[in-house]
C-alpha cells in the first residue's frame, strides 16, 4: 500500500490551476493555429491571430489569458491501493485551489450561495469529481472553465423514437443558441446514455480529451465528424464574428441506458480550454 500525503495534493492542485490560466496545453495551440489556416473569413484569421498572440503573451508575462479565470474543476482518478495520509483529500483539493487562485491573482468567481451571492473570496470549493481505478497512483486533471461557455450547457431527456436523428439536433440546436456566448471556436462536449445526472457528467468528461482525437467506436468517431461539419456550417466563426469555424472539435462520451430513455448532454468548452494535469 503506496502513501501520499494530502499537503502534496494541495501543491499540485495550487500549481494547477495557476498554470491552467498562464499556459495554454499543446493540442489548444495546436487547434487554434489549424483553426487560422482553416479559416477563409479575413475577420476570423484576425480573430483567431489575436487569440494566439493572446496566449502567447499571459504564457510570457504569466497573467491570465482570460479575466473569468473560472469554475475550478477538479477530476482525481484514485488508485485502489494508494492511501491518503495526513488528511481529508476535499480539504486539501479546495486548500490547493484557494491558495493557487490567491497567490497567482485569479479572479476569484464562486459565491457562497446562488440566492444571496455573496463572494467566498478564493474561487472555492472547487468542484469535485473522484473516480476510483486500478493502481496506487493519483492522478489530478484540473480545466478552469469561464462561466459564459459553463452556461451554454443543455440537457434533454429525449424519448428513444428521437433515435440518433433527434439527439443530432438537439446538439447542433444547443450550439446554435450559444452563438458567440462561449467564446469561439468551442470545444463542444456530449453525453448520451446514462441518467439525468450521469449524462451531464458525461458530456464534461468528453472535454477531457485531447482536442480533436477521434472516439475509439468508428461509428461514434463518424458522428463527431458529422457534428462537427454540421456545426461549422452554422456561420458563427471565430468569437461570434462570422466564418467557417465554429468549433474545433466535437466530442462524444457514452455509457448504456434504461429503455424509455434517450439522454443527451451539451457541455460547451470556450476557444482557450485551459486544462492541466499530473500524476502523484
Amino acid at each position: 500500500m503506496r502513501e501520499l500525503h494530502v499537503d502534496q495534493v494541495a501543491e499540485a492542485i495550487a500549481n494547477l490551476v495557476m498554470e491552467a490560466n498562464y499556459v495554454l496545453e499543446p493540442d489548444v495551440m495546436a487547434a487554434l493555429e489549424k483553426a487560422r489556416a482553416d479559416e477563409p473569413s479575413p475577420v476570423g484569421q484576425a480573430v483567431l491571430q489575436q487569440l494566439v498572440e493572446n496566449a502567447e503573451l499571459a504564457c510570457s508575462e504569466r497573467v491570465p489569458m482570460c479575466q473569468d479565470t473560472g469554475n475550478a474543476l477538479v477530476f482525481l482518478e484514485v488508485g485502489q491501493d494508494l492511501h491518503l495520509v495526513g488528511g481529508d483529500l476535499s480539504e486539501a483539493v479546495n486548500r490547493g485551489a484557494s491558495r493557487g487562485y490567491v497567490e497567482g491573482y485569479l479572479r476569484k468567481s464562486i459565491l457562497d450561495d446562488p440566492i444571496r451571492r455573496k463572494n467566498t473570496g478564493d474561487n472555492t470549493p472547487a468542484f469535485i469529481y473522484t473516480d476510483i481505478v486500478p493502481g496506487d497512483r493519483l492522478r489530478i486533471r484540473v480545466v478552469t472553465k469561464g462561466g459564459g461557455a459553463e452556461n451554454m450547457g443543455q440537457l434533454r431527456m429525449l424519448p428513444p423514437s428521437a433515435g440518433w436523428e433527434g439527439a443530432r439536433r438537439f446538439i447542433v440546436e444547443a450550439v446554435a443558441a450559444a452563438g458567440p456566448n462561449a467564446c469561439p471556436p468551442l470545444l463542444v462536449g456530449v453525453g448520451v446514455g446514462g441518467n439525468f445526472d450521469k449524462v451531464a457528467l458525461l458530456a464534461k468528461k468528453a472535454l477531457l480529451r485531447p482536442v480533436g482525437q477521434p472516439h475509439p467506436d468508428p461509428e461514434w468517431a463518424a458522428r463527431e465528424q458529422d457534428l462537427l461539419t454540421e456545426i461549422n456550417k452554422l456561420g458563427v466563426g471565430p468569437m461570434g464574428l462570422g466564418g467557417k469555424v465554429t468549433a474545433f472539435a466535437v466530442h462524444i462520451e457514452t455509457m448504456p441506458c434504461h429503455i424509455t430513455s434517450l439522454p443527451v448532454a451539451v457541455n460547451i468548452e470556450c476557444h482557450a480550454h485551459r486544462h492541466k494535469e499530473v500524476v502523484l
